[in-house]
This record gives structure tokens, sequence and C-alpha cells, in this order.
């Protein structure tokens, strides 16, 4: 199975893959990506009746979007990727999946996907 991520607004989107099926799920996570994501993720393998192990490879959508989304399941799907040794891709703009998919099925393998925010961070100054 193929796991892929769109978390680049609020309502992040899944998608699953095997063979040529793919399911996709909309995720309204508002704020909570960093307490949920694993948690909800295990939630939809064991409904698929399977476990992390079962999982081949990943595709993310890199951006652009929201800054703290796309840093949070970037990183936990790096981490799964690495800590699996499985390939994962990275792609951008409105056709990431297809991109990515291909990528994927051709054998590339991103090793550690980076965001793209599309415009630099706004960063505040400290207040003391």
């Amino acid at each position: 199975m193929i796991i892929g991520i769109d978390s680049s607004t609020s309502i992040c989107r899944l998608y699953f893959a095997t063979g040529g099926d793919i399911q996709k799920i909309d995720w309204d996570i508002g704020r909570e990506l960093a307490d949920t994501l694993i948690p909800y993720l295990r939630e939809q393998l064991n409904t698929r009746g399977m476990t992390w192990e079962d999982i081949s490879g990943i595709v993310v959508c890199k951006g652009p979007g929201s800054f703290t989304g796309l840093r949070i399941s970037l990183t936990v799907m790096n981490t799964i990727a690495d800590s699996k040794g499985i390939p994962i891709v990275g792609e951008s703009g409105d056709t990431w999946l297809e991109k990515a998919l291909k990528r994927l099925d051709a054998g590339e393998n991103d090793q550690l996907v980076m965001p793209e925010y599309g415009r630099e961070p706004n960063i505040t100054k400290p207040r003391k």
C-alpha cells in the first residue's frame, strides 16, 4: 500500500493506494494535526486491515501552503519512510499526487522531502 498526504490547508487529505485503487479521505484537522496524525493514520490502516508494515511507499504534497501543516506532516512522513526503509516522493502543485505516484512507480526516492511554502516565512520579532 502507498499512503499519501496533503496538509497544505486546514483540510488534510489522506490517500491510500493499492493496485489501481486510490481512496481519498478529507479530514478537517483544524489545529490538531500534531496530536492526531499518527493515531489517525493507525486507525485508517486498521480500518483497512493493515499495519505500518504494509506501507510500501509514501507520497506527499510539499506545498505551497500552510507552514505548520506542511512542517508537521512532512516530518512525520519522512520519519516513517526512514524508519521503515521505504521510498518517499514529494511533489508540488495541483497535480502533485499523479506526479508523485509516477515517480514512485519509476523507482524514485527523494529520501527526504522538504516543504515548499510558496513565500518567505513571516517571523515575528520577540517581545522581550
